[in-house]
């Protein structure tokens, strides 16, 4: 085995969607689903194109209400190159007899290759070689090139390249039905060996262009323009056993980029001036080589080192060096697929300890993402009553609160009402991020600038929602990390009182906020904050019961779940949510947890440093009861999220080093064999892929 190289031999529809998401290419600008170049949206194949930071929305009916939605846009697809022979039927899915079929991803290099037997309804029989890449070293620019050798026949062979703009965002099967129109084609030319096409998102208004180059030496060239589509057609004489290669260089530019006139002419530019594949390919590795002398981290055994360069794979597509150049968050399922639209929640949190140390620039334009949406952040909180800034769980184009009212349960197929919004903890993942990037920088000059205003804006947030009851301070009406509580049994409001997850990593963001000012001073904060933010750094609240710390207020009078029988009567019970609900009945009833809430404090500050904050509150803590809680989660966790492996495993890591093992095995493979069912297809689970990055390199650590 090659730790480098991911392999997939022969064609598997069933499995054709998770290819498509782990083969992506991208340079973090824009990334490219690894579909065929020949299909098209087909319920096995899906291609898709996607812009950092390139969103529109539309409004749905659903359940009888109107909604809106903002996608991650699925752009013009680039891909269609394909091949017939002497008149016959161009070459697509189920339209020929695949004899022989392997894709392979060069992780090292970024190019995805495919060879191809395939033979017609004539006998016809072709072998087909394909290379890719999406440029790391210049984020504008893709490359195909296709090698054909006619086996057993000799004669015309017509080679078609297009760019099609009439794609749809319908890419996850729970979304269909909703409005997916996000593209309006504008128009289409081709002259002197290139063909553009140009369209608009359909609300947000930004420019897409794209322009191709195709070049195939010899033949004539006959080029089609449609509505949202645009083709170049070549035709060359063939003999049996000869290669024929044809290479197509894609630019792709939008109105939302920097230095140009115009979308249109910058692509038209670029795609001219580019080079041919091989010299791109040799910038495009040389790219890729500099990162992996920045990023390479090693496991000891193959087969795992294979999958943990396929996250550091992923990861550097997604957040890549051009990211700082761009105003784009980190989505949660990277650019590969449009699972969750694209938005950005919190998973930056698993990839800032890995990032931070070694590519601080793009730590710093991710959280220059957040500031540049604190005036909506702002606008927030003030909207609720309170000060500061209150980030949104789902964040997209402008900070808006994007989490949907209501969302589906495939399982019973009934839409429900959405409260995922009260996870106020993104605040502190943002004010985490904050830390780690300073600690990472020592950049003084950071914190006394925009990070520090995060920062002091996130205290100002939290400060303004907690209540002094009895002498110690309450946060009610939140969600934590589990998800699947978002009330209270027989309670209408929604919400949970004093998570604690939320009203630690409270105490935490106070001590770091003062020792923000210790270091930078106090400009704009009052002596009234000042002693709001110290005494909330001691006396926040925390429930306990049993000798374990409680998830929330009212967590021990839960029912207990009968685990053996519902792992008995449904085998994989993942989603209990979507099952208990599928049954008149709800998680909210039950000790039950999708992933680690409680443990999330272990993860992120360690048995000592959540020891320091809980004694520092007045609480009693030693190892005994740490032990103890991470046991108590154990037993009521169904790890229903790609996150709760990697955090399950860090804890134990540190605590009881022979118990991670399975649980570092499960997030090693989340992705690669798709443990959650189908979602992986849909796009890869970052933040998964991230926190295994860090899992690996704290184990390499002495």
């Amino acid at each position: 085995m090659n730790p480098w190289l991911l392999t997939y031999d022969g064609s598997d529809p069933t499995r054709e969607g998770l290819r498509e998401a782990l083969t992506t290419l991208g340079n973090g600008y824009f990334a490219t689903r690894g579909a065929v170049p020949e299909s098209h949206a087909d319920g096995v194949h899906y291609p898709g194109t996607y812009v950092a930071g390139c969103y529109d929305r539309l409004v749905s009916q659903v359940a009888g209400r109107s909604t809106e939605n903002e996608d991650l846009v699925n752009v013009p697809n680039w891909l269609p190159l394909t091949f017939r022979a002497d008149g016959g039927d161009w070459f697509a899915p189920g339209d020929a007899e695949i004899l022989a079929q392997r894709h392979t991803l060069d992780m090292r290099q970024g190019v995805l290759t495919r060879l191809l037997r395939v033979r017609d309804s004539r006998g016809r029989i072709t072998r087909v070689e394909q290379r890719r890449l999406v440029s790391m070293d210049d984020p504008h620019l893709a490359a195909l090139t296709m090698t054909v050798v006619a086996e057993n026949w000799s004669g015309p062979l017509e080679i078609r390249s297009v760019l099609d703009g009439r794609v749809t965002n319908a890419g996850v099967a729970r979304y269909r039905g909703l409005a997916d129109q996000h593209l309006v084609p504008i128009c289409g030319h081709a002259a002197h060996g290139v063909i553009e096409l140009l369209a608009r998102t359909a609300t947000s208004r930004v420019e897409i262009a794209l322009a191709a180059r195709t070049t195939l030496a010899g033949g004539p060239c006959r080029t089609g323009v449609e509505e949202g589509w645009v083709s170049d057609e070549r035709t060359v004489e063939v003999k049996a056993g000869e290669a024929v290669t044809v290479e197509k260089v894609v630019a792709l530019y939008t109105s939302r980029d920097r230095a140009i006139t115009e979308s249109e002419a910058a692509a038209r530019a670029a795609v001219v001036r580019a080079g041919g594949f091989s010299s791109l390919l040799k910038r495009h590795a040389r790219a890729w080589d500099r990162l992996w002398q920045r990023a390479h981290v090693t496991a000891e055994d193959v087969e795992a080192q294979q999958i943990l360069n396929l996250c550091l794979f992923h990861l550097l597509q997604t957040a890549s060096p051009h990211l700082a150049e761009l105003d784009a968050g980190l989505p949660a399922r990277g650019l590969h697929g449009e699972a969750y639209r694209g938005h950005v929640f919190w998973d930056e949190l698993f990839a800032f300890p890995f990032l931070a140390p070694r590519f601080p620039d793009i730590t710093q334009a991710l959280l220059r993402y957040r500031w540049r949406r604190l005036p909506e952040a702002r606008w927030a909180a003030h909207a609720a009553g309170r000060t500061g800034a209150m980030f949104p769980w789902q964040s997209g184009s402008d900070g808006r609160e994007e989490t949907p009212d209501l969302h589906l349960n495939p399982r019973s197929g009934r839409w429900l009402p959405d409260r995922s919004h009260l996870q106020r903890h993104v605040g502190l993942a943002v004010a985490y991020n904050v830390w780690q990037h300073y600690r990472a920088t020592k950049d003084t000059a950071f914190l006394a600038g925009f990070g520090g205003e995060l920062l002091l804006e996130v205290a100002r947030f939290f400060a303004s929602i907690a209540t002094r009851e009895e002498g110690r301070y309450a946060i009610r009406g939140v969600m934590g990390p589990d998800e699947y509580h978002d009330g209270y049994p027989g309670r209408a409001e929604p919400g949970l009182d004093n998570n604690a997850y939320t009203n630690v990593m409270t105490a935490w963001l106070m001590r770091r906020v003062l020792d923000m000012i210790d270091l930078v001073g106090a400009a704009g904060v009052s002596r009234q904050e000042l002693d709001l933010f110290t005494d909330m750094s001691r006396r926040m609240r925390v429930d306990f019961h049993d000798g374990v710390i409680s998830q929330f207020e009212g967590y021990a009078a839960l029912e207990e779940l009968d685990w053996a029988a519902y792992r008995e009567k449904y085998t994989d019970i993942r989603r209990l949510d979507r099952i208990l609900e599928a049954e008149g009945d709800t998680p909210n009833r039950y000790k039950v947890s999708k992933q680690a809430d409680v443990l999330m404090l272990l993860h992120l500050l360690g048995q000592e440093g959540v020891g320091e904050i809980l004694t520092g509150l007045g609480y009693e803590w030693n190892a005994e009861m740490a032990a103890r809680t991470v046991d108590y989660y154990l037993a009521r966790t169904c790890h229903g999220s790609t996150l709760s492996a990697v955090v399950h495993a860090g804890v134990l890591a540190r605590l009881r080093p022979g118990a991670s093992h399975p649980f570092l095995v499960e997030a090693l493979n989340n992705d690669v064999k798709d443990l959650q069912g189908g979602t992986t297809a849909e796009g890869i689970h970052l933040g998964a892929m991230a926190g295994v990055v860090c899992l690996f390199e704290a184990q390499a650590r002495p």
